[in-house]
């Protein structure tokens, strides 16, 4: 069966007159004598004129030669004129039919002239002259008709000259017995060489043609596969020629594109132009142009459509200019591939904002502009807090439908002031291409800040997560994109250092900060690989029985040149660096070793950090760590924090599993601090609550609900029952509160600071009894300041200096031997002036106490409650008075 692109390909070529295969297969046919093609008859169409010329002839014969033919002649004539004329009729398909049929119309009737003939001239008086005159003429028709049909060509000869020879041979002509065969066989022998002749010339005919019209079937066959088409125009620009399939195929009329002007409707690209001046100069200059862009809208639903094109001029025999002529092949699929393209290493595929390397080439360019004043722009870099959480918990496809909802908000509340970009993970970057003031910058810091931290629904879950904020502006913090960016960094660095859901503008401290921070991270490496750390252990003594229970391992390092480094500055940098699990694994494996030398019933707990908590090797490494020390299991207390229970539960509730299967005892270190859920202490398997020092302080002042929330802890450790540990006590009277709200174990300075390694064995030699020691009440949180003061005594003005101050009362310095119990007027500022009493004086110092209590505001300022500073300004001005 053939393809309809064959039936196309061949109609196509039938219709131009070039020969196809059928065309060829018939030539064949045709040489053989059978048929031309399936439809063509196995006779000339022309074949009944011979029935004409027969009866004509025989007409002609009668009235030159004045001869009658006999009955048996007429008849004859008569069957071969209708013989002749039924060969049209007759079906023929199929080669042994049409055999029929050429013997039937062809050999038969010719059978009938040959016979009439002989009959007339043997019998019918009819000269012999006359008579093969006649049959040489009937054969010559034949043969006109028959050209390059050898085979039907013998069948005729032998038909007309078969009854003359049986004629001959009845007469006794004995030649006629040898020449008849004979004749037979030469005709045979010719038949067949003017086949092979035949059939040699047509193949000949064809190689010849084909190679004469390669070129233009190799067009047809590219314009039929639709791979591209031709155009022609006149020489004032208009379409004389447009392949039809190029009409067919983008819905054009393709009579009404002739007479268009080429340039109406292929046209350039607006935003090219260049294109457009070449194009013009082309058909300005008669000079050709190659692959040039252009586009139009198609008839056939495909919207614009582009297209490229070729062409050259072509001119007359007179070098005359007679238009342009060219191809043109389909571009519009490319050319979306290659915008697709472009989208993609431009736009993040998530969210649609611009990405990374968009964003990087839109502030190359903007700080490589030729005009050093335009070289002015802005970025904030943004990361999202608590996401991790969000994807850990909900899966990352609400992450992913998360960050979209972030993205549109951004574009929301930045607008038209600058460009929004995802630069990686949940990492965000906006850039204002232009001078905006520091105010307003911080305004839509805290805008960003405002807008991400509102609650998120996706899919019927509520998510809700922050973010922090980096800006820094070009020029004044950096001339480069990556100086430029390392400085936002920085400053979301800082503001994540700060608290997190806050913005911070550069400053030049923070690249002074960010090489100490680098500096820190490679002395603290050295540290490790030296063993340049130390562990100090703090003890942890039981409330009823006042003896040590065990110690709490903390990590310190004492640096050869800056000394002691607080862990508050070099865990957080381990953390980032990835060292904690380094530093974690050998305070374990130190723990243990201590451990060993100490009493049975003294514990020590390590604190366990969320990464070092993460790693899958952590309960195989204690195993480890407990088996080369020779301790029992129990002995030693992991604390771990709430955090940890962001990330997988599958791998967290393993861990869980395998820790207790060692046999190690397992503390929820700060509790209440973090995302806090009553969940994680009926799941988990823990033995202790940490209660954090942070409710501990503050607990025994006024109005303070500190002390209910321990006693609530205490309460539910005791019925779930776990320990508790109450950190931080540092005065008597936090110790008595704590005894009374039932916490089993107290860790503080009331019993005793963090000691070394010798210093824990040695307090460990004295024995287990704590007694505790230190004030009895703890002072008020002071803030330093260096401020000048006015103070007034009756009539009399002082000047003076505070250096620290608090809520109740101030450190003053510049006034001697001022006696205890003196009233002074303070006058902190232009409006707020304060009564204070001396407590006490040293030197040309003296401690106040101030008889309203103070309030501090968000900024860290001192000021009055509110209807104190109206009593206040209501003094002053009965003073004044």
């Amino acid at each position: 069966m053939r393809s309809p692109e064959g039936d196309a390909t061949a109609s196509e070529r039938r219709r131009s007159g070039l020969p196809t295969k059928s065309n060829e297969a018939d030539a064949f046919a045709r040489a053989r004598g059978l048929s031309l093609s399936d439809d063509a008859p196995a006779l000339p169409s022309q074949w009944p004129i011979l029935g004409a010329m027969a009866l004509v002839g025989a007409l002609g014969n009668g009235l030159i030669a004045q001869s009658y033919p006999p009955i048996t002649s007429l008849v004859a004539l008569l069957l071969s004129a209708l013989l002749f004329s039924l060969s049209r009729l007759v079906r023929d398909t199929g080669r042994v039919r049409r055999l029929s049929v050429t013997t039937a119309f062809g050999l038969i009737p010719h059978l009938l002239v040959g016979y009439a003939y002989a009959e007339w001239m043997f019998h019918g008086g009819l000269p012999l002259g006359f008579g093969i005159a006649t049959l040489i003429l009937a054969g010559s028709m034949a043969a006109v008709f028959l050209a390059g049909r050898p085979f039907p060509m013998l069948f005729v000869k032998i038909g007309i000259w078969l009854p003359i020879a049986v004629h001959s041979i009845a007469y006794d002509d004995h030649m006629a017995v040898v020449a008849l065969p004979l004749a037979i066989l030469v005709a045979v022998g010719i038949a067949l060489f003017q086949e092979r002749y035949d059939r040699r010339s047509e193949e000949e005919r064809q190689a010849e043609e084909r190679s004469r019209n390669r070129s233009i079937d190799i067009l047809r066959d590219y314009e039929a596969t639709g791979q591209g088409w031709f155009w022609e125009t006149d020489k004032q620009g208009r379409i004389v020629y447009i392949s039809e399939v190029f009409a067919e195929r983008y819905g054009f009329d393709h009579d009404d594109l002739l007479g268009k002007v080429f340039t109406s409707v292929f046209e350039v690209d607006p935003n090219d132009r260049d294109a457009e001046r070449t194009i013009k100069f082309h058909f300005t200059a008669h000079s050709p142009f190659h692959e040039l862009p252009v586009r139009g809208e198609g008839r056939a639903g495909d919207g614009t459509v582009w297209w490229s094109v070729n062409g050259r001029p072509i001119f007359d025999s007179f070098d005359n200019f007679c238009g342009f002529r060219g191809s043109g092949t389909d571009l519009t699929e490319r050319r979306r591939s290659a915008e697709h393209a472009s989208r993609l290493a431009l736009y993040d595929s998530l969210t649609g904002l611009a990405n990374r390397h968009a964003l990087s080439q839109a502030l190359s360019k903007l700080l490589t502009h030729r005009n050093p004043a335009q070289r002015v722009c802005s970025i904030l870099m943004l990361d999202l807090d608590r996401f991790k959480h969000v994807n850990d918990t909900f899966g990352h496809p609400t992450g992913d439908a998360l960050l979209n909802q972030v993205a549109r908000r951004l574009e929301k509340v930045v607008g038209d002031l600058g460009t929004v970009g995802r630069i990686g993970g949940d990492e965000f970057q906006v850039l204002i291409p232009k001078r905006c003031e520091k105010a307003r910058l911080e305004q839509l810091g805290g805008d960003i800040i405002h807008s991400l931290s509102q609650p998120y629904s996706i899919d019927g879950n509520r998510a809700v997560i922050g973010a922090s904020v980096g800006i820094a502006i070009a020029p004044e913090h950096g001339g480069t994109s990556e100086r430029l960016v390392r400085s936002a960094d920085l400053a979301l660095y800082a503001a994540k250092d700060a608290g997190r859901g806050r913005y911070r503008v550069f400053s030049d401290d923070l690249h002074v900060a960010a090489r100490e921070r680098n500096q820190l991270e490679e002395q603290l490496r050295l540290a490790i690989d030296t063993g340049g750390l130390q562990l100090h252990y703090q003890p942890v003594v039981n409330t009823a029985t006042e003896e040590i229970s065990g110690f709490e391992a903390l990590m310190r390092w004492n640096h050869p040149k800056q000394g002691w480094i607080s862990p508050e500055k070099f865990v957080p940098v381990a953390e980032d660096a990835g060292l904690i699990v380094a530093m974690g694994e050998w305070a374990i494996r130190q723990a243990c070793r201590d451990l060993a030398r100490w009493p049975k019933s003294v514990r020590c707990a390590v604190n366990v950090s969320p990464l070092q908590f993460a790693d899958r090797a952590l309960p195989g490494v204690i195993a480890d760590s407990i088996a080369k020390a020779g301790i029992s299991p129990e002995r030693l207390e992991l604390e771990i924090t709430e955090s940890v229970f962001l990330s997988d539960d599958e791998g967290t509730d393993a861990t869980f599993a395998a820790l207790k299967a060692v046999g190690v005892r397992l503390a929820l270190d700060d509790f209440g601090t973090g995302y806090s859920s009553l969940g994680y202490l009926k799941n988990a398997p823990f033995d202790k609550i940490k209660i954090d020092q942070g409710f501990v302080r503050g607990a025994t002042m006024p109005g303070s609900r500190n002390g209910a929330i321990i006693a609530a802890i205490s309460s539910l450790a005791n019925a779930l029952g776990m320990d508790t540990t109450a950190e931080g006590v540092e005065t008597l009277d936090e110790l008595e509160l704590i005894r009374m709200h039932g916490c089993s174990h107290i860790q503080g300075y009331i019993y005793s600071k963090p000691l070394s390694t010798a210093e824990a064995d040695a307090r460990l030699a004295e024995g287990l009894k704590a007694r505790p020691s230190g004030p009895r009440a703890a002072r008020e949180p002071r803030q330093a300041m260096l401020r000048r003061v006015v103070l007034q005594h009756d009539e009399h003005f002082y000047n003076g200096t505070i250096r620290n101050i608090s809520s109740q009362g101030a450190l003053i310095e510049g006034l001697w031997n001022v006696p205890e119990g003196t009233v002074f007027r303070v006058a902190l500022s232009e409006r707020l002036a304060v009564d204070a009493e001396v407590r006490w004086c040293a030197e040309n110092r003296i401690g106040v106490r101030f008889v309203q209590r103070l309030r501090r505001d968000q900024r860290g300022h001192f000021d009055l409650p509110a209807p104190e500073v109206e009593r206040s300004i209501q003094r002053e001005q009965r003073r004044s008075a």
